[in-house]
C-alpha cells in the first residue's frame, strides 16, 4: 500500500511539467522511425537491422516498469520524474554520438529504462498535485503527451533528419529534455510516500480478478491497435495512393483527434470506467474495419482515421482510471503492470501484423487488429454478467 504527501491545493503548473516530459518520452521513443534510412546507411547496415532502435526500448521497458517499481521504495517522485527526464537526455546523446550500432542500441536501451519508469509514475504522481476531483483530468493532460508525441516523433524526426541529419536531431531533442528537466526541478513539489511498493505488492495487483480483466483487456487491444497502426503508412501510401503532403495530413488528423479523445476517454471513464473502456474498444475495432475499406473514397478514409485516431486516444485514459479506481493504493504497481502488458501488446502486435501484412496484405493485418479489438470489448462485455467480476469499478 502506498500512502502520498504532497502539497494542498491544485498545482496544475506542476501536472503540465509531467505532460511535457511524457510528450517528449514518446517523441524520442518514435524519433528514430523518421530516421532509420539514415542511421541505415551511416552503420552500412540493413533497415531492418536498424529497427532494433525502435523494438528495443519497448522490450526493455516492459522489463524496467515493475522493477523501477520496487527499486523506487518511498524516495521522492520528484527526484524520479526528473532522473527518468535525465535518462532520456543521455539516451539521444548516447545514440547521437554512437561508433556502432552496438553502442547506440545501448543508448536506446537506457530510453526503455525511462519508458517503463516514467509512466510507472507519472500518472499517479500527477493525481497527487490535484484535488481529488480533479485527478481524472490530470490524467487526461498528462496522457495528452502520449497522442501528441505519436504523432510528432515520426515526422519531426523525417523534418530534423532532412536539415541537420540524424546525429544532430538527436541532440536537438536532448536539448530540449534538459529544458524540460529544468522545468520539472522549478515547478515539481516534494512527493514523500510512506510506504512504497513491494514485489508481493505486484503480485497482488497482478492477481487482483478486476485489475487482471483491465491488464487483459488492454493486451488485446493494444496489441490489435499496433497490428494495423504500425502499418497505416504503407496502407495509405499504397491502397488509398495518397501523396506525401496528403500523407503527412492524414498522420497529423489521426494525431489531432487523438489528442481530443484523451478528454473523451476521461468523460466516459467518469462513471464506470470499464464500461468507457469497452466503447472505446468497439469504437477502435469499428474505425480499423473503415479504414482499411474506405481507401477508395478520401473523405471517408479521413473521417476513418480521425476516428480511428480518437478511440486510440482514449485508451490510455480509461485504462489509467480504470486501474486506479479498480486498486487506488495499488496504483503505481497496475500502472507498472499496464506498462509491460502495453510494450509486450506493442511489440506483438506490431510482429504478427508484419507476419499477416506480408503473407495477405495490409487490409488483412487491419482486421487481425480489428479482431483483437473487438475481443477486448467483448471480454469486458461478458465480465458484466459475472458476480465475481460485477465490482464497483465495472
Amino acid at each position: 500500500m502506498t500512502a502520498f504527501s504532497a502539497p494542498a491545493g491544485s498545482r496544475w503548473d506542476a501536472v503540465f511539467s509531467i505532460a511535457v516530459g511524457t510528450f517528449m518520452l514518446v517523441t524520442s521513443e518514435f524519433l528514430p522511425i523518421g530516421l532509420l534510412s539514415h542511421i541505415a546507411e551511416q552503420f552500412d547496415i540493413d533497415p531492418g537491422q536498424a529497427g532494433l532502435l525502435v523494438t528495443t526500448p519497448g522490450i526493455v521497458a516492459a522489463i524496467a516498469a515493475p522493477v523501477c517499481t520496487i527499486a523506487a521504495r518511498d524516495l521522492d517522485r520528484r527526484l524520479l520524474l526528473i532522473g527518468f527526464t535525465i535518462l532520456v537526455l543521455i539516451s539521444n546523446l548516447v545514440v547521437a554520438i554512437a561508433s556502432s550500432i552496438e553502442l547506440a542500441i545501448i543508448g536506446r536501451a537506457l530510453l526503455g529504462v525511462s519508458v517503463g519508469g516514467f509512466w510507472t509514475f507519472a500518472a499517479a504522481v500527477g493525481r497527487k498535485l490535484v484535488s481529488g476531483k480533479e485527478g481524472n483530468r490530470a490524467t487526461s493532460i498528462i496522457m495528452a503527451g502520449i497522442s501528441i508525441g505519436t504523432v510528432i516523433g515520426v515526422p519531426l524526426g523525417s523534418a530534423l533528419g532532412s536539415v541537420m541529419g540524424w546525429r544532430l536531431s538527436l541532440i536537438a531533442v536532448a536539448a530540449l529534455c534538459l529544458i524540460v528537466a529544468v522545468a520539472q526541478a522549478i515547478l515539481l513539489p516534494k512527493i514523500l510516500i510512506e510506504t512504497g511498493q513491494s514485489l508481493a505488492g505486484l503480485l497482488d495487483a497482478a492477481r487482483s480478478r478486476s485489475l487482471t480483466l483491465a491488464f487483459a483487456a488492454t493486451g488485446l487491444a493494444a496489441g490489435g491497435h499496433f497490428a494495423a497502426y504500425t502499418y497505416l503508412e504503407p496502407h495509405l501510401n499504397t491502397n488509398a495512393r495518397l501523396d506525401p503532403t496528403a500523407l503527412g495530413l492524414f498522420l497529423a488528423i489521426y494525431g489531432a483527434f487523438g489528442i481530443v479523445g484523451t478528454f473523451i476517454g476521461e468523460h466516459l471513464s467518469r462513471q464506470k470506467p470499464a464500461h468507457g473502456f469497452m466503447l472505446v474498444a468497439f469504437a477502435m475495432a469499428i474505425s480499423i474495419i473503415l479504414t482499411a475499406f474506405f481507401s477508395w473514397n478520401l473523405l471517408a478514409e479521413g473521417i476513418a482515421v480521425a476516428f480511428w485516431g480518437t478511440a486510440f486516444g482514449a485508451v490510455p485514459v480509461c485504462v489509467q482510471i480504470w486501474t486506479f479506481v479498480s486498486d487506488p493504493a495499488r496504483f503505481e504497481s497496475s500502472s507498472a503492470i499496464t506498462v509491460s502488458v502495453f510494450q509486450i501488446a506493442l511489440a506483438a502486435g506490431s510482429f504478427f501484423g508484419g507476419m499477416i501484412a506480408d503473407a495477405q496484405g495490409f487490409t488483412a493485418a487491419f482486421v487481425a487488429g480489428a479482431f483483437f479489438n473487438l475481443m477486448a470489448a467483448l471480454l469486458v462485455a461478458t465480465t458484466m454478467f459475472l458476480p465475481k467480476f460485477r465490482t464497483k469499478e465495472i
